[in-house]
């Protein structure tokens, strides 16, 4: 079983991976047509959309501040909101779908841009890499328990 010392040393350089990679993902497509915020709130919106709170909450952000994101992304027409089925006093942001349309070429061309990454990896790495996913997935699902 790992010490303290060693799960404080391990948590530091897991942050500093994720750090990283968030630098690394906002660059995969930065000549795309949306920016990386762009993206990232419009992929939040996939399935049913979500509350502003809830935006503002996974962006880090003030609800201002993801309102000034979610009316961007409206006059765009990427983004609409609607009432909420569940609280007819509260609102959902949800994607049109023009946006659906951009979040589906904006994922293919970063997954154009990672895959040219991984093909540079050894089949080791590699695999590595796909072992470590479901606990990068257990780790991202107990912080939002």
């Amino acid at each position: 079983m790992m010490k303290n010392a060693e799960l404080q040393e391990l948590a530091s350089g897991f942050r500093e991976a994720l750090r990283h990679g968030v630098y690394l993902v906002r660059r995969l497509d930065a000549d795309g047509e949306l920016s990386a915020a762009q993206l990232s709130t419009l992929k939040m919106l996939l399935g049913d959309g979500q509350r502003v709170g809830e935006i503002a909450r996974n962006l880090g952000v003030r609800v201002p501040s993801a309102t000034e994101q979610i009316i961007k992304l409206e006059r765009a027409g990427l983004a609409r909101r609607e009432p909420d089925p569940a609280d007819s006093r509260a609102v959902r942001v949800v994607l049109t779908a023009e946006g659906r349309t951009a979040v589906a070429s904006a994922n293919q061309r970063r997954n154009e841009v990672m895959a040219a990454l991984l093909s540079t990896l050894t089949d080791q790495d590699r695999a590595a890499l796909a072992a470590a996913l479901p606990v990068i997935d257990k780790i991202i699902n107990a912080a939002q328990d």
